[in-house]
């Protein structure tokens, strides 16, 4: 797999361009506030990650590893910071997630209760691992999946075998549908971050939980979560799972990439690399198919960041 490339298409004359972009980078923390602290002062590798996002400059970012904190001070000086760099996202969006929330149950079987795997999703503290979204553009909430029990999920992998089935949600961080309002091509953001398929035993229930994340997706656009999504889309986020490589259930990875409602603009494209499994693709950037992609790139890696920026761009020919 290549680390970084550039597709690049010729753009209309008078088009109107829109670039995603999503990027798990490091952004938590071990204890809460440590992260504004880390963005106040400037610690490594904080100036260099926002160095890069100053330089693509999309126009939504969504970040898969950034903590949470309920009056969203991070994520307003992380924008404040941006802003100074000359990238300014006066939009921006957050919600509790669901990795460090208590479930009140014993998810991990330990005979303890309130320990980081007995979260909803994993986490030491409530909000770690969260998702944010910037944007220039206004946005607004549609629907949010992140409470669905995983059992609820049509076709569910949940097990007989797994624990408290009556709390356990499907969501380790979140799954939010957004409405975009940008001038040029308003669309629906699907955004998702996913449990690694991983850190389990041969009941392979992260990996059976990963796979349903992905595979609500699926279930929203056949409207069986609710109206279908109508219009122009784009599924956005961190799988945790490459089609062809690593762990996981890798073929819920492949039929997302074969849905003709879906196409895919960096085929084959790393975005990590660990020394135990060499480069992988788990973040995705997939427009709704009739979407035109002038533009996609996974960025070079930044050092102390084993993931990397994926952007695409969008453009429709503009009215008149």
């Amino acid at each position: 797999m290549l680390l970084c490339t550039v597709l690049a298409l010729p753009v209309p004359a008078g088009a109107f361009e829109l670039t995603l972009a999503t990027w798990h980078a490091h952004l938590s923390r071990k204890g809460p506030g440590l992260l504004l602290r880390d963005i106040l002062e400037a610690r490594a590798p904080l100036p260099a990650i926002l160095d890069q996002i100053a330089e693509a400059r999309p126009d939504v970012l969504l970040l898969t590893d950034m903590d949470f904190d309920l009056g969203q001070a991070a994520l307003d000086a992380l924008g404040e910071q941006l802003a100074v760099r000359g990238a300014d996202y006066p939009h921006r969006f957050a919600l509790r997630p669901n990795s460090g929330m208590e479930s009140g149950a014993d998810l991990n079987g330990d005979g303890r209760l309130g320990g980081p795997r007995d979260a909803q999703g994993y986490g030491v503290f409530s909000g770690q691992h969260g998702m944010a979204v910037l944007a220039r553009h206004p946005l607004r909430l549609e629907w949010d999946f992140s409470a669905l029990l995983w059992r609820d999920l049509p076709g569910t992998r949940m097990q007989p075998a797994d624990p408290a089935p009556e709390v356990q949600r499907l969501s380790s961080t979140a799954h939010w549908v957004l409405r975009l309002d940008a001038p040029g091509l308003p669309l629906q953001l699907l955004c998702y971050s996913a449990t690694p398929p991983v850190f389990d035993g041969p009941e392979d229930r992260n990996g059976r939980r990963n796979a349903d994340e992905l595979a609500l997706w699926r279930h929203y656009l056949d409207g069986a979560l609710g109206p279908a999504p109508e219009g122009a889309f784009v599924l956005i986020g961190n799988a945790n799972l490459d089609p062809e490589g690593g762990e996981g259930l890798r073929g819920e990875m492949r039929a997302l990439l074969d849905d003709a409602r879906l196409q895919d603009p960096l085929p084959q494209q790393a975005t990590a690399e660990w020394d135990s499994t060499g480069p992988l693709r788990i973040s995705y950037v997939l427009p709704s198919a009739g979407l035109t992609v002038g533009a996609a790139r996974v960025f070079p890696a930044i050092e102390g960041q084993r993931h990397r920026l994926v952007t695409v761009t969008l453009s429709t020919q503009k009215d008149g």
